[in-house]
């Protein structure tokens, strides 16, 4: 099932914090949609942005988001475009692509996909034809929209096997996986998943697919910034295909990439462009350059391996809060939890927190019906929070959802850690 967040409470001021960028000719254009904006900005340092896939970019990242590439088509690949006019537009994406193989260990990227939907669209279109079986993490398990939604283009277009975790651990079942691959010779395994808070194991999943024949497609949207730290294994010598987004840990702009080896790298460029979309998004793909530079520094490895220890550290307060944290801790940046010991189900939880101003997800639960919360550290470590940070946040977190503290008294507690690590400095 997919990851639903709920609305955030709307500001009660539009005080303007701390901006990376200036926000005076919108303010004078377009007052009613520079409000939003300057709403927005409000919402995200005064509440903490506890959402697995969101982060904070660095104003860079923004400044090319909102630069001249914006207004340039540029169809096509670098020395290969359908318009002219495309120097600054080719030099940009071959800054990304080198940047991107030599921070990752690949042979080749497409910096195109406007999303991380679309690159695992395109890596579908390039390996895969209509009717074809995939193994890929069943939904209830963790299993992102396009590992086989029947709502979604993979489940209509290909026939979709789930594989799950074990009940107890909550760790991928590969006894199982094995056994579905041997039994339904897929096409393709797609390892990956949205609420996964363990580091897969690539070697296996790269000796299952060989053992029957398959493609493997690793969608590494939510590792992919602590792969570029160090903070977490790669899967690029093991998979035929890494699907990613460029935001979540990895702090660039909204969008995605793909990685493969030379063998495949025509064909995947083919089925981003033309087959899957049009003109790059050029601004965007200058915006991924940005951030691929800033993670190939030691201050981002830093960074990563600070996200997981937050995580921990994180983990284990909530646990001491009463909540049951699925697979008993993490590896990454992200938590899975079950508010139940509390007496409340996921949503209750979510729909307490945000009104205590802490912003995160509810998710499926690897075992039964009920839905738990999904929350991660990234926004609050590139915020400048610490270990001590974490705690204080967790016990935020059993008095929200308990309902043991008044609301107001929660909110000027977030709203102090918020004031003292600001998303953007002033």
């Amino acid at each position: 099932m997919p990851v639903t967040t709920p609305a955030a409470p709307a500001p009660v001021s539009r005080s303007r914090p701390a901006l990376p960028q200036d926000f005076g000719a919108l303010l004078r254009q377009d007052p009613e949609i520079a409000d939003v904006l300057l709403g927005e900005a409000n919402r995200q340092a005064g509440t903490l942005q506890l959402i697995a896939a969101e982060n904070f970019t660095s104003p860079a990242v923004l400044a090319a988001l909102g630069s001249p590439l914006a207004n340039k088509y540029a169809e096509g690949y670098p020395g290969a475009r359908h318009h002219g006019g495309c120097e600054q537009a080719d030099a940009a994406e071959r800054i990304a692509i080198q940047r991107a193989t030599a921070l990752f260990g690949a042979e080749h990227a497409n910096v195109q996909p406007h999303s991380g939907s679309s690159a695992v669209l395109a890596a579908y279109a390039a390996l895969l034809r209509p009717g074809d079986t995939v193994l890929a993490m069943g939904l209830p398990y963790g299993g992102h929209l396009t590992h086989g939604s029947p709502a979604n283009f993979s489940g209509r277009w290909f026939e979709f096997v789930g594989y799950g975790v074990d009940p107890d651990s909550g760790l991928i079942d590969y006894a199982q996986l094995r056994a579905l691959a041997r039994a339904r010779r897929p096409k393709a395994i797609v390892c990956g998943s949205i609420a996964y808070p363990r580091h897969p194991d690539y070697e296996l999943f790269r000796e299952i697919a060989d053992e029957v024949g398959a493609y493997l497609i690793v969608d590494a949207a939510h590792p992919m910034g602590l792969i570029a730290g160090g903070a977490a294994p790669s899967p690029v010598p093991y998979a035929d295909v890494v699907c990613a987004t460029t935001h979540k840990v990895l702090r660039g702009p909204r969008g995605g990439m793909i990685l493969c080896g030379p063998e495949l790298a025509e064909r995947i460029d083919r089925a981003v462009f033309p087959f899957t979309q049009g003109g790059a998004q050029m601004h965007t793909v200058a915006a991924k350059a940005v951030a691929f530079g800033e993670a190939a520094t030691p201050a981002f490895a830093l960074y990563a391996h600070q996200v997981v220890a937050h995580a921990r550290a994180l983990a284990r307060g909530l646990e001491a809060e009463g909540f049951d944290v699925t697979t008993d801790g993490t590896d990454t940046h992200l938590i899975v939890a079950d508010p139940a010991p509390l007496g409340v189900d996921g949503r209750t939880a979510r729909e307490r927190l945000a009104a205590a101003g802490m912003v995160l997800d509810t998710c499926a639960l690897p075992y039964g019906d009920a839905r738990g919360i999904r929350l991660g550290t990234a926004a609050v470590t590139t915020q400048g929070m610490g270990e001590a940070d974490m705690a204080r946040i967790a016990v935020l977190f059993g008095a929200a959802v308990r309902e043991a503290g008044d609301a107001g008294r929660l909110l000027a507690d977030v709203r102090e850690l918020t004031e003292r690590n600001p998303p953007y400095q002033g």
